[in-house]
């Protein structure tokens, strides 16, 4: 593509050196820059891409997006307001605007965005549907593909536009559920792309090391809703907080439909029950009951269950052909995922103060009345400070015993994390708390902890196979080290 079709709709500020060369790519990190690659100067918390123009240019960059103007070099720039966000719309512009050609429907909130997308593309195909799903986890084709690697919840814009390009002229996919990340919002990242549907989850406190505060969480979930067109439709949790408030940003022209228990909803779950073999609640939807049967536990998944079904009736698919392909459901990996038979142990990817407290009333339901309920968890380093000890008061009171360890300490001592999360506790009872900053040995004192009636919660890092350490990465998951310890109570 030459460069000035590139740029043609872009509302940059000057052009430097301009030659309409030939660009054949769009890079933003000098190492992987490329020859005929047009290099994008991100300027991020802690790095400033201009500071390693020079060394993309070196290694082909035929062309710089820039902020303001890089020396000692004589290749064309185009100076722009904000190149987070301009990396956006060159890429859907070099990738020919794919989402224009395919149902985009964006899944957002603070918990249960994975399950909720696993969940949508079970529906279609069970409707006879294809459907790729991209997120936390990966993208992946089919609800029995593999996944492929994503290095955030929503890829960086040339990635995403290239991922979706690929979906719909390589693999003949005309629906995509894609997770969206605050953080996407917020920088940009799903500039460009046309979403024909967006699902709010829930709001609740987590990435306050990036957003501050509360409200500026919300305004930068509310861009997904804000930016709908009209014949789009919004799909909002009627129970949450900020319920009332997503709705108020949704254009006129799209359709909205909410869900709830509580409050009044389009989609409403009543007569809720809970068992080891998962829920069972009466579904009211367009003034007809059905009943339904997951093999999903705890009351988050009954609202991960009633959006993905409100979706599909936004999407226009059968209620019924929706159930069918819930019911059948067994789970996400890393989402209240029973890894062990006795005592029951379950992981789950809770790393916020709502997923916990969600996780440890689900687990409450299903522990047997001689049962103890003991949940293993810490926080991650480098991230939101503030809900350390809001997550040490929720165990305290939710479960039997608490064991407190690390979760991708990063750069952080992990011991002073854990003191972060030790000062929401009222009382720290050496019977009732146990503290190991070593997440694998945290995990094998639960051998002599629990016994076979007992429910352990193992929570925070879910799906993931690596602790984030200060100097390195290592190989770590939840699901095999609990497997090696309770080994001979496998699933």
């Amino acid at each position: 593509m030459k460069l000035d079709e590139l740029i043609e709709y872009l509302d940059y500020k000057d052009l430097i050196n301009f030659k309409n060369i030939d660009i054949t790519g769009i890079s933003y990190n000098s190492k992987t820059t490329k020859k005929g690659d047009i290099f994008v100067c991100l300027v991020g918390e802690h790095t400033d891409g201009h500071e390693f123009a020079l060394g993309a240019i070196e290694n082909g960059a035929a062309a710089l997006l820039v902020e303001k103007k890089v020396e000692g070099t004589k290749v064309p720039q185009v100076v722009v307001s904000s190149t987070r966000h301009k990396i956006a719309d060159i890429a859907d512009r070099f990738y020919s605007s794919p989402s224009k050609g395919i149902n985009l429907i964006g899944i957002t909130g603070t918990n249960g965005k994975t399950t909720v997308t696993h969940l949508i593309q079970k529906i279609f195909e069970e409707n006879g549907q294809k459907c790729a799903l991209i997120g936390t986890l990966g993208y992946k084709l089919s609800s029995n593909g593999e996944y492929r690697d994503a290095k955030h919840t929503t890829p960086q814009a040339p990635e995403l536009q290239a991922t979706l390009r690929m979906i719909k002229d390589v693999e003949k996919i005309d629906n995509v559920v894609m997770e969206v990340s605050s953080h996407a919002l917020e920088q940009n990242r799903v500039g460009g792309c046309r979403f024909n549907g967006a699902v709010l989850t829930n709001l609740t406190q987590d990435h306050l090391d990036y957003h501050i505060t509360m409200e500026n969480y919300f305004k930068a979930k509310a861009i997904l809703f804000k930016n709908l067109k009209e014949g789009n439709f919004a799909v909002i949790n009627a129970d949450d907080e900020y319920g009332d408030r997503f709705i108020s940003e949704v254009p006129e022209g799209v359709r909205v439909l909410t869900y709830g228990v509580r409050q009044q909803s389009d989609v409403m779950a009543r007569n809720i029950n809970f068992s080891m073999n998962g829920a069972e609640f009466t579904l009211v939807a367009n003034g007809k009951e059905h009943k339904v049967n997951l093999h999903m536990n705890g009351m988050f998944s009954v609202y991960n269950v009633l959006a993905a079904i409100t979706s599909s009736i936004a999407i226009g698919i059968d209620i019924e052909i929706a159930l069918k392909a819930l019911q059948n459901v067994k789970g996400v990996a890393g989402r209240f995922e029973v890894v062990v038979k006795k005592p029951l142990v379950i992981v789950d990817y809770a790393h916020t103060p709502d997923g916990l407290e969600n996780v440890l009333k689900s687990a409450r339901e299903i522990t047997p009345k001689d049962g103890k309920l003991i949940c293993l968890f810490g926080c991650g380093g480098d991230r939101d400070a503030t809900k350390r000890p809001k997550m040490g008061s929720i165990a305290e009171r939710l479960a039997d015993k608490i064991v407190i360890t690390s979760d991708n300490p990063r750069s952080e001592d992990p011991q002073a994390i854990i003191t972060d999360i030790i000062a929401g506790l009222k009382s720290v009872n050496t019977e009732s708390i146990i503290v190991e900053p070593d997440r694998g040995t945290a995990i094998s004192l639960l051998k002599a902890i629990a016994n076979n009636n007992d429910v352990v919660l193992i929570a925070g890092k879910g799906h993931e196979d690596y602790q984030i350490l200060k100097d390195k990465t290592i190989h770590f998951d939840d699901r095999e080290e609990a497997r090696k310890v309770f080994e001979g109570s496998v699933i």
